[in-house]
C-alpha cells in the first residue's frame, strides 16, 4: 500500500459521525420557549450547530444581553441532559471507524459540543477509545478558531500537512482553512453539499461508506 496522504483524522460529532440535529434543534427551541426570547426557525438553529454553545446563542440573537446567553443556555443544558434521548450514530459509522484504525490510521473529535454533552456520547456509543484526543469548544476556543485543531496536532506531535478535518459545517471546513488543514466535507449534515463546495474543500463524500475509499484515492492507490 502507498504511503497515507494522512496520519490523523479530525472528526467532528454532530451532522457527521451522530445523527443528532433534530434532538439539538428540539432542546434549543425548548429552551427559547423557557427564556422567553422570540423563537428562531429549525433552519436558522440548523445553521449554528457547530458552533460552542454561547456563541451559538449570540449568533441566533445578536445584541443581547449576557444574562440571556446565560439563561438559555442553562435551559438548553437543562433539556439535553435531562431527557432520556439517545441519538444514534449514522449508519456505517462503526463499521467504518474499525476499518480506519485497521489501515492505521489515528483519530480525533473537535466538536462544538461541551466537554459533558462530548462524554455523554461517547459513553453511550463505546466509542471512547477509537479517539484519544478530543477537544470541546468549553475547554478550547470555539469552531471556526484553529485553536483545538492546533491542539489536537500538537497532541499528535503531528503537522497540520498531515492531518484531515472531516465535518458537515461551514465552521468545521472554515476551521481547517485557518489551521492550514486539509478538509473533506460530508454533505448527509446539517449543510448542504453546495454550501460546503463554496469553501473548496480538499473533498466531498455523501456516505460515511465512502470514506475509506476516498483516502486511499488520495494516497495514490486505485481503487476498483
Amino acid at each position: 500500500m502507498a504511503d497515507r496522504s494522512y496520519d490523523v483524522l479530525i472528526f467532528d460529532w454532530d451532522g457527521t459521525l451522530m445523527d443528532s440535529t433534530g434532538w439539538i434543534v428540539e432542546c434549543m427551541q425548548r429552551g427559547i420557549l423557557d427564556t422567553g426570547l422570540e423563537t428562531r426557525s429549525t433552519q436558522a438553529i440548523r445553521g449554528i450547530i457547530g458552533l460552542g454553545l454561547q456563541e451559538a446563542v449570540r449568533d441566533l440573537y445578536p445584541g443581547v444581553v449576557e444574562s440571556q446567553v446565560r439563561a438559555l443556555c442553562d435551559a438548553y443544558r437543562e433539556h439535553y441532559f435531562s431527557a432520556d434521548e439517545e441519538c444514534e450514530l449514522f449508519s456505517g459509522v462503526e463499521a467504518v471507524l474499525d476499518e480506519l484504525r485497521a489501515l492505521g490510521y489515528w483519530m480525533a473529535i473537535a466538536t462544538g459540543k461541551s466537554r459533558r454533552g462530548l462524554d455523554k456520547v461517547l459513553r453511550q456509543t463505546g466509542l471512547g477509545e477509537v479517539f484519544p484526543v478530543t477537544r470541546t469548544a468549553d475547554e478550547t476556543l470555539s469552531k471556526p478558531n484553529p485553536l483545538m485543531l492546533e491542539e489536537i496536532v500538537t497532541d499528535f506531535d503531528s503537522r497540520a500537512s498531515r492531518c484531515l478535518m472531516i465535518g458537515d459545517s461551514l465552521f468545521d471546513l472554515q476551521m481547517a482553512q485557518n489551521a492550514g488543514m486539509d478538509a473533506l466535507g460530508v454533505s448527509w449534515g446539517v449543510q448542504g453539499a453546495d454550501s460546503l463546495q463554496d469553501l473548496e474543500p480538499t473533498g466531498l463524500i455523501h456516505e460515511i461508506n465512502e470514506l475509506p475509499g476516498w483516502l486511499l484515492q488520495q494516497a495514490g492507490v486505485q481503487v476498483a
